[in-house]
């Protein structure tokens, strides 16, 4: 069996679609009308919005003096391809374990010479080298350094949406919509979270990140991990799916940029070569592969996980990497409706079961039913079908 990118509904319209070796997204126009775009913004202003977020707290060295760590095992960690020396872009792939402040060659050059960390000044730090440092040094000088929202990790403030049973009934219209967008059946889309609204100023941006984070037997999804009553160190959003809406015309800049899209091979320390990071979206958008301008009422479909090739979710997909970029005039609106599932089948069917289960308690509904069908995930139907 070959497994398609995606089948969507053929009432839905798309005149742009991108498909590559490993990247997929579609970009359907006028998906949202434009009355429903700005009622959309409208209820966002009422319900109110929050920076996505925050600058760093002053108590941030000591937060980070109370993470149980090795000077060795900190090493380890920033040397990817363990040959025993830490280069840029080693440490700046993990920069975003410090105080949110979004990273920079020039920055970690700074950090360098501020900490006396590199001696040669050849931007590479040997194992003799990092022994010889004080970790704690490096925590006072990110903890000293005075951060605007512009250095952050994102720049922009959102909110939350219900769009469940006694919901506007745009909000409910919208859902509908992604249902026969996705061919997802109605139990995992409604299950899924409420649609987030997001405003980004002149100014704002969001480099380039994953929606959701790969699932490893030690990591839980944050919308089963209550079901499935589990203990785990590790939690992620577990997000499937997402579809992205342009809420308004952008004046100036705020593409979603995808660097990495259809490249043949996925290296992660080939994002940054030559001091040029591709996960920039303030410096780098225009050389990422594919980039969507934004435009009101139009979607952007994709998946964020791999098919696993028997039927459900499989491994996360690095080529689904994005960002926003930078608004260089006017603002930008937009909206996300992640579609959550867990890889963990298991607990996938046990949440949709005590979620059903819940729904109808007190209602009698259901009475005598057969036992539920097994939910699958596959591409090549769709998906997510119900196996009767």
């Amino acid at each position: 069996m070959n497994l398609l990118p995606l089948v969507w509904d053929p009432t839905v319209t798309s005149s742009s679609v991108s498909v590559g070796a490993h990247t997929f997204a579609l970009e359907i126009p006028d998906f949202l009308t434009e009355e429903e775009c700005k009622l959309i913004v409208h209820l966002a202003k009422l319900k109110g919005l929050q920076k996505s977020q925050i600058l760093p707290t002053e108590d941030y060295e000591e937060a980070m003096e109370m993470i149980e760590i090795s000077q060795m095992d900190i090493f380890n960690l920033l040397d990817h391809n363990q040959d025993g020396q830490l280069q840029l872009k080693e440490v700046l792939t993990h920069t975003r374990l410090g105080n949110g402040r979004w990273m920079t060659p020039e920055n970690i050059r700074e950090m360098y010479t501020a900490v006396k960390a590199d001696p040669d000044g050849n931007g590479v730090l040997s194992l003799e080298e990092f022994k010889q440092l004080n970790i704690r040094d490096f925590h006072k000088y990110m903890g000293s350094q005075k951060v605007k929202m512009s250095d952050l990790v994102r720049n922009s403030q959102h909110t939350w949406l219900y769009q469940g049973e006694g919901a506007h009934q745009v909000m409910r219209a919208i859902r509908q919509r992604v249902m026969r967008l996705t061919r997802l059946p109605p139990e995992i889309v409604e299950h899924s979270e409420p649609l987030q609204v997001v405003r980004y100023d002149q100014g704002g941006h969001y480099h380039a990140h994953m929606d959701s984070g790969p699932v490893f037997p030690e990591t839980a999804c944050s919308h089963t991990k209550l079901v499935a009553n589990e203990s785990a160190p590790f939690e992620t959003s577990c997000r499937y799916v997402t579809v992205l809406f342009y809420l308004n015309n952008v004046t100036g800049g705020g593409e979603t940029v995808f660097p990495i899209a259809d490249n043949r091979t996925y290296e992660e320390m080939s994002l940054i070569q030559n001091d040029v990071d591709l996960r920039d979206t303030r410096k780098n958008c225009d050389k990422g592969n594919l980039r969507v301008k934004p435009q009101q009422g139009t979607a952007v479909f994709w998946y964020n996980y791999l098919s696993d090739g028997e039927g459900w979710v499989g491994e996360l997909d690095d080529f689904a990497l994005h960002g926003g970029c930078l608004v260089t005039q006017g603002t930008k609106w937009i909206a996300n409706n992640w579609i959550n599932v867990d890889p963990n089948r298991r607990r996938q069917q046990q949440f949709q079961q005590e979620m059903e289960r819940y729904a109808g308690a007190g209602a009698e509904a259901g009475a005598g039913a057969g036992a539920p069908g097994e939910w699958t995930v596959d591409k090549a139907y769709s998906g997510v079908h119900l196996e009767l």
